[in-house]
Order: structure tokens, then C-alpha cells, then sequence
């Protein structure tokens, strides 16, 4: 294709950059969706597909003032670290963003998104920044133990995969290189079933049909499945012929559930779930520890890198049998529990009442010292510091949104020796680190995690102690 001119300008300030404009652009970094950063006249362009250390002819594709997006239109000069995406669909699925890139370079440029986050939130200078190379797998494929999957109906076909980027074009997902094999293999066939038994599927525009998403997790350890259909309605047309052709043709399914969710939201769950067949919950194993799953609760995706993960927490911290844990968007229990053997006591909170469920029992299972209550980390923390109960190291999960305002007052009012963040988005890691900071406390370490490889995702451990 014939590359498009574009012009010089004397005042760098006033350079306007329009929509389907194309230029040279050089670029230095991955952005934080996996992206490539360069800089047009001082302007950033975000290009997507390119990769740091390659020249490329850019096409704009939506400019503004603080930055623009570009597609490559031409690679002048190729990375060596560029490779062939082995997904057929990649280029359509968007699910992933970095299979075009060696993986072992991937690991630098994540850790390098996380450095690039402290470095414009916080005001740690990037000489100190205290980081580690980030963390890998050994084999980076098969790792999700978890698909959450859009359904449609084409014809007589029924469809289920995930909605092309900025589309709401479903792409079918016959195979997944990330998820675990078997959950590929039951969603295919629960595909088939739902279409024999010409089961109503869910129409995003009309509002109507009854299945909207197929769901399944699995157990690594285990191998039990779970699958959950997720309803428009209550109702579940030829439910019985269903429950029997999946006894027959899936019997590795070991947990069958139907959850309800009638809103026109991009929520995946509703909040009424309902028992088919089966057990209610399926069980993993992580090192020693065994976890009862329900449907609803959160469960890490990646059980393997978990483990580093986990081990990378209690590592941070510094553990000596005598402390008392607070463990702050608890889940069902994992991080506590797995910190539990260093600890005199945990305590736990979480807002999804089934999840707490599934913490209390498996703490019970292995008979270690909790407390778990449903509600928000920024009620109960405060309560049990009213209540006399100060613990010694709070250890936060936080969604992708970060901390709670209010949480993190509640951590300062505590003062515990040791705050352990456990991050799945570097910009709100970073901003709720300066917080910590700005009232005593002081970064000792940062070790990223690659729980998701070939995403721009990039999960992390930072350390924070109580300066004296």
C-alpha cells in the first residue's frame, strides 16, 4: 500500500493529528493493553500490534488531544522478537494481544509495564524501583481453568465465544490455545446438545431466548468440572433431556448449575443460582491445600502460576507463626489459608456470600484459625480495629479498580507492619501504593507474575513495611 504524506510542523505543540493520517513511527515500549507506545511529534501514538525496537508506517485510527491509535500499515524494520501467532483467530478474537511476540520477550516488556506505572503514579525514582524479572511459565498454553463463553444462534447452529474487540461480533471459539483442553471439549458438546434440543438462545438485541452464556470451570488437580448455563430466564426449556445428555456424553462434569441473569448488563453472573445435578461445587488443589469451588466464587484462572504466585505473597510476608492476617477480598480463602501455617490467626472478607461459604468450609477441612464474614474489606476492617483486634499484616487483592478509598484509611488507621498487594492492574497498583506511602510506608519489593501469557494482563506482589 502507498504510504500517505505527512508534514513537518515548526511548532511541535500545535501538531494536530487526524483520523487516517500515516507516518513513520518508531517504537519504545508496550503499552499497558499490549500495544505499541511511540511518539509522533511528541505526541504518544498507541499502535496496536507493533512491537518496542520496530519502525513502522502507522495509520491513525482515532486521534486526540492527550494521545492517539494507530493500526501498522507497514513494518519498515521487523522486531527479532516478533513470531507467527499460532491462533488461527487471533487476529479476530482479541482475547489475546501478545501472541505475535516471543514469549520470553514478553515477560521483559510486562515487567516493564509495571515499572512504567510506578514511574508515572508514584514517586519512587526509577532507579530504585525495587523490581524482579517477571515470573514465566514453562509451558504457556492450556493454563485457564476457566471459560466464560457468549452464546448466539446462526441458523441451526449454536455459536459461543468471545465478542471481537470494540464489536459485539461474536467469534466462535471451537479451540482455545489457553484454555484447558477439556473445558474446549465440553463446550463444544454442550453446544451440540443445546442445538438437538433447540433450546432457545439468548438474543442480545430482542432481549429474549433463554441461554445467554456457557460457562465451565475445571479442577487441574482433580479434574472435575463444573458447568454453568447462564439464563435469561428462570425458565430452562427440555431441562431434563439436557441434564441427561449431559450425564451421558460428559460424565467428566461432576457439577451442573444454572444461574439466572435477566438484565441487559455485561455482567456475566445474576445473583440467583440453581443446583441441576451433580455436587454444588467442584474441589482443586493447590500444593497441600484443597478448595471447595462454587459456582460464583472467584478462583485464580491460572492454578500453576498460583502457586508462585501465592508463595511470592507469603514470601512478602516475612512470617514467623505469631502474626494475625487480614485478608482482604478473600475469594474462598486461598491466600489466607495459604499463609495460614506462618500465621496465629486469619481473618477474611468478601461481598459474594458464596464464596465465604466455600471459605469457612475449606477452612474447616483443614482446621486452621478463621474468620470470614460477607461484606466489604472497608466495613469489616474498621469494625474488628474497634473491636480490639489489630493485625499484624494485611494482604489485599483488589479487582482491576484497585483499593477502596475507604480500605485504604482503614490500613493506615490499623498500621499493620506489612501490607502484601496482590495487583492485577499495574496503574491502580501503583496510585494506591503512593496513598500507603504518603502516610509511612515504604516499598521493599515488586515481583510480577505472568499469570495470563500472551495477554497484556500482568499480575504482581509488592511489599510495603511500616517505616519506624
Amino acid at each position: 500500500m502507498k504510504e500517505k504524506p505527512y508534514h513537518k510542523q515548526q511548532n511541535n505543540n500545535n501538531v494536530s493529528i487526524q483520523t487516517g493520517q500515516q507516518f513513520p513511527l518508531t517504537i519504545k515500549r508496550l503499552g499497558i493493553n499490549g500495544e505499541g507506545v511511540g511518539y509522533f511529534k511528541r505526541k504518544v501514538v498507541f499502535v496496536k500490534g507493533a512491537l518496542p525496537g520496530e519502525e513502522v508506517v502507522a495509520e491513525v485510527t482515532k486521534a486526540g488531544e492527550r494521545f492517539s491509535e494507530a493500526i501498522v500499515r507497514k513494518i519498515r524494520k521487523e522486531s527479532p522478537d516478533r513470531v507467527k501467532a499460532p491462533c488461527p483467530i487471533y487476529e479476530q478474537c482479541g482475547g489475546c494481544q501478545l501472541q505475535h511476540m516471543n514469549y520470553d520477550a514478553s515477560l521483559v516488556g510486562k515487567q516493564d509495564i509495571v515499572a512504567q506505572a510506578f514511574s508515572r503514579y508514584t514517586k519512587i525514582p526509577d532507579q530504585h524501583l525495587p523490581i524482579q524479572k517477571t515470573i514465566g511459565m514453562d509451558n504457556p498454553w492450556y493454563y485457564r481453568n476457566k471459560s466464560q463463553l457468549q452464546t448466539r444462534k446462526i441458523n441451526k447452529q449454536v455459536i459461543a465465544g468471545l465478542y471481537k474487540e470494540g464489536t459485539h461480533e461474536l467469534i466462535d471459539l471451537s479451540a482455545c490455545l489457553v484454555q484447558h483442553q477439556q473445558l474446549n471439549h465440553v463446550t463444544q458438546i454442550v453446544k451440540s446438545i443445546l442445538a438437538d434440543l433447540n433450546i432457545p438462545i439468548y438474543n442480545e438485541r430482542k432481549h429474549d431466548g433463554e441461554v445467554r452464556t456457557i460457562v465451565t470451570r475445571i479442577g487441574f488437580e482433580t479434574k472435575q468440572v463444573q458447568l454453568v448455563l447462564i439464563t435469561n430466564t428462570a425458565e430452562l426449556s427440555n431441562k431434563e433431556l439436557f441434564i441427561k445428555e449431559v450425564r451421558q456424553k460428559l460424565p467428566e462434569v461432576t457439577s451442573l448449575m444454572q444461574n439466572i441473569n435477566d438484565s441487559k448488563t455485561s455482567l456475566i453472573f445474576g445473583e440467583q443460582t440453581y443446583h441441576l445435578d451433580g455436587e454444588e461445587t467442584i474441589n482443586e488443589r493447590l500444593g497441600e491445600f484443597s478448595f471447595d469451588l462454587s459456582a460464583r466464587a472467584f478462583f485464580q484462572l491460572n492454578p500453576k502460576q498460583t502457586v508462585h504466585l501465592y508463595d511470592e505473597a507469603k514470601k512478602a510476608a516475612r512470617l514467623s507463626g505469631k502474626e494475625k492476617i487480614v485478608d482482604a477480598y478473600c475469594g474462598v480463602g486461598t491466600i489466607g489459608q495459604w499463609l495460614a501455617n506462618g500465621a496465629s490467626e486469619i481473618r477474611g472478607m468478601d461481598t459474594t456470600r458464596e464464596a465465604i461459604e466455600d471459605a469457612r468450609a475449606n477452612a474447616d477441612a483443614q482446621q486452621i484459625n478463621t474468620t470470614y464474614e460477607v461484606g466489604t474489606a472497608q466495613k469489616w476492617l474498621p469494625t474488628w480495629l474497634k473491636q480490639g483486634f489489630k493485625p499484624d499484616v494485611v494482604v489485599v487483592d483488589p479487582p482491576r479498580s484497585g483499593c477502596d478509598p475507604q480500605l485504604l484509611k482503614s490500613i493506615v488507621q490499623a498500621k499493620p507492619n506489612r501490607v502484601v498487594y496482590v495487583s492485577c492492574n499495574p496503574s491502580t497498583l501503583a496510585k494506591d501504593v503512593q496513598q500507603l506511602m504518603d502516610k509511612g510506608y515504604k516499598v521493599v519489593n515488586i515481583q510480577p507474575v505472568d499469570m495470563f501469557p500472551w495477554t497484556a494482563q500482568v499480575e504482581s506482589v509488592t511489599e510495603l513495611v511500616l517505616k519506624k
